[in-house]
């Protein structure tokens, strides 16, 4: 220590090896990045009493407790980008939370969530109790994971946030724990939708233009070039020319206003955009809509049998639905299960066109494999309907980060949850080649269906958010494939009939006794449980019943399905006592 004080500039010091003035420089360095960050964390407090974690969500809490957190966050998205070498994005959102609750989540280099190996440290970052508890967790793992902090190595860090109130000091909050690490640029994007930020992030470290504009451009140009391809013979009267979308007074409604001025074919009606009072996912969204099962405010008796549609508060959900009664604003609700089947049938028939075998075809076939991703709370008559069309259908266990994961695998992977979230993602091999083919067919089959089928599928690529669940996107793609059919939202409710499903929950004492496997789908542990509900649900006609822990409460969730509504209650409940019986509990149910 003696000596560093005595030469504070190493490069002075001539009797210093090269090896030993770089290690100097390094360790002043360093003290000076340790000196910094305990500055600035200590202007941000950790509020005493409460525990965060990160998952699916990020972390999400009141508004008005988090700023520690974001702070902490904004650090940890700088360290994200130094050890990845490329831009990282923090999104400021709580999704379909109330307007009072906010959060922070970290997008990774392929727009995709943080990586699920840095979770535990993420929630160790959040957690620790003092700047100096901080200091020392940060450099213990920057050390484990070779992450210099001398201020060698820049970082990027993409900023984005919705509307709420909340947000505008939280993305303050979060570039003075960017500015916390020497080297890192906090970039503010502004007011985007949680899925622009993803794409903005992949589209910048691919190296293509990425600004909310070029958003809008690729999505406008994309869909474009499907309604120019919708086969001559398809009757387009039966559809409404006109959908309605509920906008959950949030960021997505302000921004399909812009996105609707570059679109053409398409005649859209945004309501609840948040521009004309209204509450944030206040009886309005896409959770609101898919979980009430009831239209959503400003829908009512002049909409009925018209195509709606609802976005959740940061426009990464989407659910459709038409109103079936005027008297109780009762819906027929299109969730996820049924966008993702309209979407397999699309993507299935464009495949086997593209494959066609003709007499006189100098064209080998273009194999791709495309894989359905559901989990288990993914209605069972979809997985019947999607399976009887000959399509590989997995499950995993639920969270996005496990559905996204495994749709990667597939040349073509599509993955939807029944609350709205899911996307289509394309194997980079297999777009290379369908590129490939486009462009022979473009010469020698100009004009011709396989040709018209490849490019869809390539504007399908281009359409679809490939980093994360976008309701604007899946919006544009839904109505893309309708138009191409020739559908009705009528007759897309129609392709099956959803069994009655029942959901509860029960408290426990603690959540970890249930152990998990086959996708949730089977309990391990307590040992004997799982034989039990398999005696349970085989005396209900097309029984299906699973539990699982909760990943952030204690209690255990029960899910079951039947033929009727009434058997699904009676089956819902004979496990709930079940659960009681094996587990500690406190003998009430929420």
């Amino acid at each position: 220590m003696l000596i560093k004080r005595s030469f504070p500039c190493f490069a002075c010091r001539p009797t210093l090896s090269a090896a030993g003035n770089q290690r100097k420089l390094k360790l002043m360095a360093s003290e000076k990045q340790r000196s910094l960050l305990l500055e600035s964390a200590s202007r941000f407090p950790i509020p005493p009493g409460v525990r965060f974690s990160y998952g699916t969500a990020g972390f999400r809490s009141d508004g008005l407790i988090l700023g520690s957190t974001v702070f902490r966050a904004g650090v940890l998205a700088a360290l994200r980008s130094i050890k990845t070498g490329h831009a990282i994005g923090l999104m400021i959102t709580a999704s379909h939370n109330p307007i009072f609750d906010n959060g922070v989540k970290i997008a990774d280099p392929d727009g995709g969530m943080m990586t699920q190996k840095w979770e535990p440290f993420a929630d160790a970052l959040a957690n620790a109790p003092d700047p100096q508890h901080l200091l020392d967790l940060v450099v213990q793992f920057a050390e484990e994971e070779n992450i210099p902090l001398c201020g060698t190595q820049s970082a990027e860090v993409l900023l984005g946030r919705d509307t709420r109130p909340s947000g505008e000091s939280l993305l303050e909050t979060a570039k003075q724990g960017i500015n916390a690490i020497i080297g890192a640029v906090a970039v503010d994007m502004g007011i985007l939708t949680t899925p622009q930020l993803h794409w903005i992030v992949r589209s910048r470290n691919k190296g293509t233009k990425a600004s909310e504009f070029d958003y809008y451009a690729q999505l406008s140009k994309s869909f474009g070039c499907l309604i120019d391809l919708i086969p001559e013979n398809i009757v387009k009267s039966e559809a409404d020319p006109k959908v309605l979308v509920d906008g959950a007074n949030g960021v997505g409604g302000e921004k399909l206003e812009e996105l609707k001025k570059m679109l053409k074919g398409l005649d859209i009606e945004v309501r609840n955009s948040g521009k004309k009072g209204g509450v944030l996912n206040d009886g309005v969204g896409a959770d609101y809509v898919q979980k009430e099962k009831v239209a959503p405010s400003s829908f009512g008796s002049n909409e009925m049998g018209l195509r709606c549609a609802s976005l959740d508060g940061d426009a990464d959900r989407l659910v459709y639905f038409h109103v079936l009664s005027a008297s109780d604003n009762s819906i027929d609700l299109i969730d996820g299960d049924k966008i993702l089947s309209l979407f397999a049938v699309f993507i299935k028939e464009q495949l086997s066109i593209l494959n066609r075998n003709e007499n006189d075809d100098v064209f080998n076939s273009l194999p791709a494999r495309l894989g359905i991703v559901q989990t288990a709370y993914a209605n069972g008559a979809s997985t019947d309907y999607l399976k009887q069309m000959g399509l590989e259908v997995v499950f995993t266990p639920t969270g996005v980060k496990h559905l996204h994961k495994k749709a990667a695998e597939y040349d073509i992977g599509i993955y939807f949850e029944a609350n709205g979230h899911g996307t289509i993602i394309f194997s980079e091999e297999f777009l290379s080649l369908l590129y490939a083919r486009s462009d022979e067919l473009s010469i020698s089959m100009a004009g011709s269906e396989r040709h018209k089928a490849a490019v869809r599928l390539l504007a399908v690529s281009q359409l679809i958010n490939q980093a994360v669940g976008d309701a604007l996107s899946g919006l544009l793609l839904v109505e893309a494939v309708l138009s191409y059919m020739g559908w009705s939202i009528g007759r897309w409710s129609q392709l099956y009939a959803d069994l009655p499903s029942r959901q509860l929950k029960v408290k426990v004492a603690d959540r970890n006794a249930v152990v998990t496997a086959n996708a949730e789908t089977e309990v391990v542990q307590p040992v004997g449980l799982q034989k039990l509900i398999d005696t349970e649900t085989a005396k209900y006609p097309r029984g299906r019943c699973f539990i699982r822990p909760s990943g952030t409460e204690d209690i255990v969730r029960v899910y079951a399905e039947a033929s009727t509504q009434e058997a699904a209650d009676r089956l819902a409940n004979s496990v709930m006592q079940l659960v009681y019986q094996f587990l500690d509990f406190t003998n009430s149910h929420v």
